[in-house]
């Protein structure tokens, strides 16, 4: 044997051995608890859901048979038409409101920052607080405001200046718009977040540019502002899409879906469903419904997301 020969035998001795890689050397393990848990308070609730959709299962009779029955029944209900555009109206004039609401405060807020106003973390803190009172105490709280007796704070001062009493949770126009007010309300404090973070992005030269050219307020507004605006007011947009979909306890607390079914939406009709008809069949097709509202929404937001990480 050479030299070289030894050297070499000498240099593979002196190597530590590799450790032949297993599954447990990678992150995989750790992902199980959390898999079981999303399995168990997720997944398979899902999965249950469709399940009964497909039965005509109620809470007071044992057992079920499968069945259209539901998807039929609920497409077919009076109630269906009046549902779809509660909602509807609902939505979108929640939705445009809280963006428009959310973009104006927080526009203001950043204006008084640079204007060095004392005050505006008093105006955020209380903006903030309606995000964190929980729908259900909301929907008390405006319907204290809303009460059409002598009790009610609104009806009452417009009594002293000589107007009403307004019907506000009486009438079903009125407490449509009565229930819209009070969500935009509510959803205001979060798009005043995300908008106000946006805001925070937009670069200051391009601002201090625009000015030293002579742009004006609504020049500087339409050409820098909104367009560098544009992505996160569309993930805000379908963030709070989303969630007035799904909102029901602040409607619950507030109307109950009246009077008659007025004010019902999609997510207070499958609550109506299954624990005050238990018609469990019922409730979760009407839930299945909203399910896919949600899931398209959510792709979209995924794709929205996509796009931005493409761009940056």
């Amino acid at each position: 044997m050479s030299v070289h020969d030894t050297a070499v035998s000498q240099d593979k001795m002196d190597r530590p051995l590799k450790k032949k890689k297993t599954v447990w050397d990678t992150p995989y393990p750790w992902l199980i608890p959390l898999l079981v848990i999303l399995t168990a308070v997720f997944l398979y609730p899902i999965i249950q859901i469709v399940h009964l959709s497909f039965t005509d299962a109620n809470m007071i009779q044992i057992g079920h048979d499968y069945t259209f029955e539901s998807y039929l029944r609920m497409f077919t209900l009076p109630g269906f038409i009046p549902m779809i555009s509660a909602t509807g109206f609902f939505v979108f004039f929640s939705v445009i409101f809280q963006l428009i609401c959310g973009f104006i405060i927080a526009l203001l807020i950043v204006q008084g920052e640079k204007m060095k106003l004392r005050g505006t973390v008093v105006v955020r803190t209380s903006v903030l607080v309606a995000w964190a009172i929980p729908g259900v105490i909301i929907g008390v709280i405006w319907g204290m405001l809303y009460n059409e007796t002598d009790a009610g704070i609104i009806n009452y001062m417009l009594g002293i200046a000589g107007i009403g009493p307004i019907p506000f949770l009486s009438d079903p126009t009125m407490a449509l718009l009565s229930v819209t007010l009070a969500n935009i309300w509510r959803g205001t404090a979060f798009s005043m977040i995300l908008m106000y973070a946006g805001l925070k992005t937009v670069s200051k030269d391009l601002i201090e540019a625009a000015i030293i050219d002579g742009a004006n307020g609504f020049q500087r507004m339409k050409s820098i502002i909104l367009p560098a605006m544009a992505p996160i007011m569309l993930v805000n947009l379908i963030i709070i899409s989303i969630d007035t979909f799904n909102t029901f306890d602040m409607v619950m607390a507030l109307t109950s879906g009246g009077p008659g079914n007025s004010t019902e939406v999609i997510a207070l009709s499958i609550y109506t469903a299954i624990f005050r008809e238990f018609n469990l069949g019922e409730g979760a097709a009407t839930a299945v419904m909203l399910l896919i509202i949600n899931v398209v929404m959510t792709i979209i937001y995924l794709k929205v997301l996509g796009r931005r990480g493409q761009v940056e």
